[in-house]
C-alpha cells in the first residue's frame, strides 16, 4: 500500500478527497512527513479519515489541517464531530477551549489524546470536556494515561467531581510516577557470571597470543 501511495504522488497526482477516501483510515498511518505536506486542508471537508492509531506527528499534522478545515464550523453544534477524529493532535490550549463548549468528550477518545496535553488539564477541564461521560472516568482510572493523570492531581480536586476518583496527592504530599524497569532474568544474570569468570582466561589467552605472533 505504501509504494503504491508513493508511485501515485510521484507520478505527480494530488492526494485530493477521492485519493484520501482511497486511501482511508486503513492507510492513512502509511503517509510520511513530505506526503502529509501535500494535503490541501480544504480536502478534509471531504474526507473521511481517522488517524488516532498513527504516529504523534501525524495526529499532529492531520490536526492542524483539520482545525483550518473546520474553521468556519467552530462555534457550531456540528464542530466537535468533525474535529473529534483528529484529536489525537489537540494542544492543550484548544481542548481548554472545548472544556467551555459542552461537547460531551467520550472517555475512549479522552484517552487517546495526546500526553502532554491530557497531563496539563485540570479536574475541572476534564470535567467541562467529558459532561455526561464524566462518570466513565472511574471504570479507565486504572489505565494509561488515566492512571497518571490522576496521580498528579491533588485528591481534594479530584474529590469535586464526585465520581469515586483515588490516588490523587494529599495536601503536603507529591506523588512520584515511578517508570517501570525491566528486571534481569536469571538467564541473563548467569550468561552475565559466565563471561566475568572466563573474562581473566581469555584476556590472558589473547596475551600469549600477541607474545607468540
Amino acid at each position: 500500500a505504501s509504494a503504491i501511495i508513493k508511485r501515485y504522488v510521484g507520478l505527480g497526482n494530488a492526494l485530493n478527497a477521492t485519493a484520501l477516501n482511497a486511501i482511508g483510515t486503513k492507510y492513512v498511518c502509511l503517509l510520511n512527513v513530505v506526503e502529509l505536506n501535500m494535503i490541501d486542508s480544504s480536502t478534509l471537508r471531504l474526507a473521511s479519515l481517522n488517524p488516532s492509531a498513527c504516529s504523534q506527528v501525524t495526529k499532529d499534522m492531520l490536526y492542524a489541517k483539520a482545525k483550518h478545515a473546520f474553521s468556519d464550523q467552530r462555534y457550531s453544534p456540528a464542530y466537535y464531530e468533525l474535529i473529534e477524529p483528529y484529536l489525537g493532535g489537540a494542544p492543550s490550549v484548544d481542548l481548554r477551549a472545548l472544556s467551555k463548549d459542552n461537547v460531551n468528550m467520550g472517555v475512549s477518545t479522552f484517552a487517546k489524546l495526546r500526553r502532554d496535553s491530557l497531563m496539563s488539564l485540570t479536574p475541572s477541564e476534564v470535567q467541562g470536556l467529558l459532561g455526561v461521560n464524566l462518570g466513565d472516568l472511574k471504570k479507565w482510572q486504572n489505565k494509561p494515561p488515566i492512571w497518571e493523570w490522576v496521580q498528579t492531581q491533588k485528591q481534594s480536586e479530584l474529590d469535586k467531581l464526585h465520581v469515586g476518583l483515588a490516588g490523587g496527592t494529599q495536601e503536603g504530599y507529591m506523588n512520584i510516577v515511578k517508570p517501570e524497569f525491566q528486571t534481569p532474568s536469571s538467564a541473563s544474570l548467569g550468561a552475565v557470571a559466565m563471561t566475568l569468570h572466563l573474562l581473566p582466561a581469555l584476556l590472558i589467552s589473547f596475551l600469549m597470543m600477541l607474545v607468540l605472533s
